[in-house]
């Protein structure tokens, strides 16, 4: 054990610190990456190793050092490590945050901080040319050549003063100055506007109201170019963008509750039973209206800079807009995007992609697509929201005169819809005195200047700056918070009367918004801001922009009822201040006397100078096509398939969980084989309701190149026809979210982005769809110098449609699915017979240019069109459906085969042109109908004038096409498919490991796989004994800090006639509740303290090290009449427990997942025989069941898998198709041995399980299930069971 003394802040105050060494920092196959990527870089060959290391920072030598190293899982420090990696001086990592809340609960005193570093020890010498960037993240970490440079990681210094900017002296030129150096990116009428107040107040303005000032004007938080007036060739304009848009809603009112004017829209609901969770903390089902909320965000520039922070907190800030909106929303499904420029993944680089030009501060695309999507997948899965829809698009040109387009500066998207109470739709009207709230985490100088440093293109602003302007994460205390107003907004008396997110610009934003839009002042105090880093000087204290926090306003009476809520949920909370009947903004410094910021809101939100917008339009060039036939048949369509737009998005989906919250009802996958072409998102608004709500994205940003307009038309058209497989309310209805990309600043792309705002706002007026909500960021360019020339790559207008549509019935939905055993035909259904090819995927695998692009010619044939298939899937006339888009026919069979493994004959005798009919983009469906229904069908479509033709047939293997009788192509389905696979295969194997990335790549080849299947003997009719029950058993819903699959649990022995009780492991440290109250557990899956010392490690460490609460744990699973279920993270708690459950002792610990990676499926399972009270009845059946989890791989002690087997103790294993046990990957997601996923104490009292069955007890919360399933699925029965027990 080593110890390190030192002294801060000139010697007043000693302390100590200890260091530790940990596990191994990395995986075997992530080491090896590491390792190859470090020897590659540095042309050298060496050996690493990594272990973790633990930095404790100690008030006093009174501490238990044995345990502190079992929690730790650490032994005695060796000095012999070659350089270390570890946070940011001045920072704390969400790690440690975590870790210090373990060991508090554990009990464990004068322990103040922890942290961790990993050392790295290679077997040669290093170098200082060595390039270490592949260790750590720029960002947040920093890399550290010896113990003694990171020894001060605890040491603060001394606040850094408050800052003046001497106008009085230098004049405007100090402002000038002081914007280029702070990265203020204010425009030269705001610094006149600036420098002409502050020399009428007669004073110097401070670093803090001008950073305040800078935030809360930027691009990024005011969208000056969307308010701006247009000048179009001397011609004025007499609307906005933004009035355009809101064009749209007066046009379609329907269903608008709130619109523009909140952190989400709001969407009229319905009124069905909700889970609500009572002032005794019992879940109970309540009639209530619930509304819907839609949101959509990008964070381009951080992901830029730093992927996987950059993604992460992209979908963290989204999460908090949803979650303030009103007097508090709840966040249900998200949705991802990325658009990044070509991929060039290293031997697979494709024949349109060319040597790479970039600026080096910036990420490359095939980083960002490794590292973002983890980041943005982690965020949602640790704060327990289901990503179940997304797009991805790879796109650049070619360079012309140093000038090319593309997405250097990437669109990282992120998104959702929640619900809200109706009674919440609203903030309140406050007043005088209420107080202000800041809740969430502590102020840390990470994000500083974000909203000012996204309003300005890459390469413009200084290095330092973008990295200053990036945030770090924290899920789990994001979780916490949400916690927090979820149980103030499910009350009738909800204690949160205005809430806001603090995002860009940190509280400097959202504190002074929360002002204006009550129309009062503030009176905050600095010292009270929670603050994790004391150096900082008031102006970062004040604009930093630290994640999860919200600024909320209650009433001084609700005060110890809002804090109790608070300290339940372990949620950190500060009061700040109130408000004022003076209109301004007070920051007052309590230390120094004074006030870094003291001006009135009339000068933040002042009427700064309208921004103009002149353009001139330039006669469009005509381009001499080539001929599209000239183009080899086979080679176009293999390529087309390998195009990552068009590619399987695997890789994407996988890494996040999709079944949280048990409120999916269609996610990204279909069918027994889980392929990834579903066209919508489909979720339920309740437990026991049919009624829930479609959510799809379009967008055609290629086709902007030449057409805006016509590439606006065509994203809201994509986005329509992508849900037209779901049976909606109308299109009246349909509400849509637009965000718009584009690089302003530039002639043509500012024409073009006028031109494109107008086309929406008239298409979508023209169908009666409104555009409530969407963002702008319009600084999509990346500039840079290389060898003496200027380069830069701009986006073309990217508008992106996210809509959302009120669903009466989930049932009434059709997916890509093909029915294999129905006598069918596939339909082609367009608008009209036009095959234009401008834009689309073909023109890039070929690298030409094509002059007319696909366009919605006729608003009325589509709103025609659309009707009709909704019509048809009403009527179940339609089979299977899918959209044409992105490659086009050709690609839309493909893929609808691709859920079947089953082949087609594509005949296109009657068409002229064989790639232009196949790989043309306009908007269309394939559908298919049975033999009995196609005459009636055509004859539909017919009479609307629409285009419909029968366009294949399907066979047994072959992908068939032909024209004229004569075969013009034949693969098997199976190698189109690999094709298809290729980049999430190639993705997989660099970011995950190559080896579960050919197996599941293998499965392809596999004759014995046949995908999922079921082969159960459920009887849902037990179910009714239950509603009627009036002493009904209770059962403990347990969780700790982080668990987020409590209400789905809660749910399902609800409906099993369970009276079910929310206990927070807070409760049981403060013996506010005891266990023995109960009839049983169930122990909840999600994220307990992040995981941050293996899963459940922390929530058992604080079970253990409390003695009343471990005798309460013993006494509870050693009593006879009582059952203990524990899932996924609740498992691998109880896990840990074994030493204390009968029967338990040779349970396995629950390690990382053999691929390295967070895995969620929809995996088959067979129960095995055993006494499990929760399994009865149940032995030998083989059914899905939703798994996701990143530590599920079952680790098992010398003989003791023996022995569980020997006592029949092994109650669920993944199998195969075949009901063979299995570790094949994805087959087992986790490799574990024997396929070893589900296990019993000795008595079968208590069973753990990694996979979720409370997330699956109705049909339709599978991706795919048997038909002949009713409304509940088969894994109801062990809820059913449970109460079978306890009678």
């Amino acid at each position: 054990m080593l110890y390190i003394q030192y002294f801060r802040l000139k010697e007043v105050s000693k302390t100590k610190s200890i260091i530790f060494k940990g596990n191994h920092g990395f995986s075997r196959s992530k080491l090896e990456q590491l390792t190859q990527h470090f020897n590659k870089v540095n042309q050298t060959k060496t050996n690493i190793s990594c272990n973790e290391i633990y930095l404790v920072q100690v008030e006093s030598d009174d501490i238990d050092v044995d345990g502190l190293k079992d929690i730790l899982s650490a032994d005695e420090f060796q000095n012999d490590f070659s350089f270390y990696v570890g946070p940011r001086l001045g920072t704390i990592s969400p790690w440690s945050s975590k870790t210090e809340d373990i060991i508090k609960n554990v009990g464990f005193k004068n322990i103040k901080r922890v942290e961790r570093l990993y050392g790295f020890k290679l077997d040669q010498l290093l170098e200082h040319s060595h390039d270490f960037s592949m260790f750590y993240d720029r960002m947040t970490q920093e890399v550290y050549k010896s113990k003694d440079d990171f020894q001060h990681l605890f040491v603060s210094d001394a606040p850094r003063p408050l800052n003046y900017v001497d106008i009085l002296k230098n004049g405007k030129q100090a402002l000038e100055h002081a914007n280029t150096t702070f990265g203020f990116a204010m425009s030269s009428e705001e610094i006149d506007y600036l420098f002409n107040f502050y020399k009428k107040e007669n004073r110097n303005p401070t670093d803090a109201e001008l950073m305040m000032f800078a935030q809360a004007n930027s691009e990024h938080c005011r969208h000056k170019i969307f308010n701006a007036k247009w000048d179009i060739d001397g011609n004025q304009m007499n609307n906005s963008l933004f009035d355009l848009i809101k064009d749209t809603s007066k046009a379609s009112p329907d269903g608008i509750i709130s619109a523009y004017k909140d952190n989400a829209a709001i969407i009229e609901g319905e009124k069905i039973e909700r889970l609500h969770l009572n002032e005794a903390n019992t879940y109970e089902l309540k009639q209530d209206i619930i509304n819907s909320t839609i949101k959509v965000e990008t964070h381009n520039h951080p992901t830029a800079i730093s992927p996987y922070p950059g993604a992460s907190t992209g979908s963290g800030g989204e999460i908090r807009d949803e979650g303030a909106t009103g007097r508090g929303a709840k966040p249900k499904i998200g949705l991802v995007g990325y658009n990044v420029s070509n991929l060039r993944i290293p031997g697979l680089q494709r024949s349109w992609e060319k040597e790479e030009k970039k600026p080096s501060r910036i990420a490359s695309p095939l980083e960002i697509m490794t590292d973002a999507p983890i980041g943005a997948a982690a965020f949602n899965n640790e704060f327990g929201r289901p990503a179940t829809l997304g797009y991805f698009r790879s796109f650049e040109t070619e360079f012309n005169e140093n000038e090319a387009y593309g997405y250097h500066k990437p669109i990282m998207l992120a998104g959702g819809i929640g619900e809200v109470r109706n009674a919440n739709n609203f903030k309140l009207q406050i007043a005088e005195d209420y107080l202000v709230i800041v809740l969430g985490g502590p102020a840390m100088l990470i994000g500083l200047g974000g909203g000012a440093a996204s309003s300005v293109s890459s390469g413009e602003s200084d290095v330092d700056l973008d990295f200053a302007s990036v945030q770090r994460d924290n899920a789990e205390m994001e979780r916490r918070c949400q916690e927090v107003i979820n149980k103030c907004s499910s009350q009738e008396n909800n204690y949160i009367e205005f809430i806001h997110d603090v995002g860009a610009g940190g509280l400097s934003n959202a504190i002074p918004e929360l002002a204006k839009d009550s129309d009062l002042g503030v009176y905050i105090d600095l010292s009270k801001i929670p603050n994790a880093d004391k150096s900082m000087s008031p102006m970062e204290i004040w604009s930093n922009e630290s994640q999860e926090r919200y600024v909320l306003a209650i009433h001084k009476d609700n005060q110890a009822s809002f804090e109790k809520i608070c300290i339940r949920e372990r949620c950190e909370y500060a009061i700040v201040g109130h408000t004022t009947k003076e209109k301004s903004v007070k920051l007052f410094d309590a230390n120094k006397k004074n006030y870094p910021v003291d001006v009135p809101l009339s000068m933040l939100f002042g009427d700064l100078p309208i921004t103009k917008m002149k353009v001139s339009q330039i006669p469009k060039e005509e381009i001499k096509e080539i001929e599209p036939d000239d183009y080899d048949l086979s080679e176009v369509l293999i390529k087309t398939l390998q195009h990552p737009t068009v590619a399987s998005k695997s890789f994407l989906i996988t890494i996040g969980d999709r079944t949280v919250s048990g409120m999916v009802a269609r996610d990204q996958f279909v069918g027994p084989y889980q392929v990834p072409v579903s066209d919508y998102s489909l979720s339920m608004r309740s437990y026991t309701s049919t009624k829930g709500e479609v959510v799809s994205i379009g967008e055609k940003p290629t086709i902007a190149v030449s057409n805006a307009g016509a590439s606006m038309r065509m994203a809201l058209a994509e986005a329509l026809t992508n849900m037209a497989g779901v049976v909606i309310k109308g299109l009246n209805y349909v509400q849509v979210s637009a965000n718009w990309m584009a690089a302003s600043g530039d002639n043509q792309e500012d024409l073009n982005l006028r031109n494109g705002v107008e086309a929406l706002s008239k298409l979508s007026s023209k169908l009666k769809i409104s555009i409530p909500v969407g963002k702008d960021s319009l600084s999509m360019k990346t500039k840079w110098n290389e060898s003496d020339a200027e380069f830069e790559v701009k986006s073309p207008l990217s508008g992106i449609i996210t809509a959302m549509a009120p669903v009466d019935d989930i049932a009434l939905c059709v997916t890509p699915e093909i029915d294999i055993k129905a006598e069918t035909k596939l339909v082609l259904v367009k608008l009209n017979q036009k095959t234009r090819l401008g834009g689309s995927i073909f023109s890039e695998v070929i690298q030409e240019t094509f002059n007319e692009t696909p366009d919605i010619d006729d608003a009325d044939k589509f709103k025609d069109m659309f009707y009709l298939i909704q019509d048809l899937v009403k009527n179940k006339n339609i089979i299977a459906l899918h959209d044409i888009s992105d490659g086009g026919l050709v690609t839309s069979v493909a893929e609808m085969c691709f859920t079947k493994k089953i082949g087609a004959t594509v005949d296109i005798s009657d068409f002229e042109n064989i790639n232009q009919t196949l790989f043309n983009e306009e908007i269309g469906f394939v559908i298919q109908i049975e033999n009995s229904q196609l005459e009636k069908v055509l004859k539909l479509f017919e009479e609307k004038n629409l285009f419909a033709k029968e366009i294949a047939d399907l066979n047994n293997n072959n992908f068939v096409i032909k024209k004229n009788k004569k075969i013009i192509f034949e693969e098997k389905i199976i190698r189109l498919e690999k094709y298809w696979r290729e980049t999430s295969h190639a993705i997989q194997s660099i970011r995950d490991n190559k080896e579960i990335a050919d197996s599941e790549l293998g499965l392809l080849d596999s004759s014995e796989y046949t995908g999922l299947n079921s082969n159960v003997s459920f009887d849902e009719s037990q179910i009714i004994s239950f509603k009627n029950i009036k002493a009904k058993p209770k059962v403990a819903i347990l969780r700790e800090q982080g668990v987020n699959g409590q209400n789905e649990m809660a749910a399902a022995f609800t409906l099993a006639g369970f009276e079910a009780q929310d206990v927070h492991m807070q409760d049981l440290l403060d013996g506010e509740i005891s266990l023995k109250n109960f009839n049983g557990m169930a122990v909840c899956g999600g994220f307990s303290y992040g995981d941050v010392l293996g899963a459940g490690g922390g929530w058992s460490k604080t079970i253990i090290y409390n003695e009343r609460v471990k005798d309460q744990f013993q006494a509870f699973f050693q009593d006879a009449n009582k059952f203990t279920l524990g899932v996924c993270n609740g498992c691998q708690m109880l896990s840990n427990l074994k030493d204390i459950i009968p029967g338990g002792e040779n349970w396995p610990s629950f390690e990382r997942n053999f691929s390295d990676q967070f895995e969620a499926r929809l995996v088959q399972v067979k129960i095995e025989k055993t006494n499990s009270v929760l399994l009865q009845d149940m032995e030998g059946w083989t059914v899905p069941v939703a798994s996701a989890h990143g530590e599920g791989r079952a680790k098992f002690d010398e003989n003791s898998l023996i022995k569980l087997k020997k006592n029949n103790q092994i109650a669920m294993r993944f199998v195969d198709s075949l009901g063979k046990d299995t570790e094949i990957y994805p087959l087992n997601p986790n490799g574990s041995p024997e396929g070893i996923t589900g296990i019993t104490a000795g008595d079968g009292r208590i069973t753990i399980m990694m996979p979720h069955p409370e997330r699956v007890f109705r049909k339709h919360q599978l991706s795919w299930y048997k038909k002949d399933w009713k409304e509940f699925s088969p894994w109801m029965q062990i809820f059913i069971n449970a109460n079978n027990f306890v009678k």
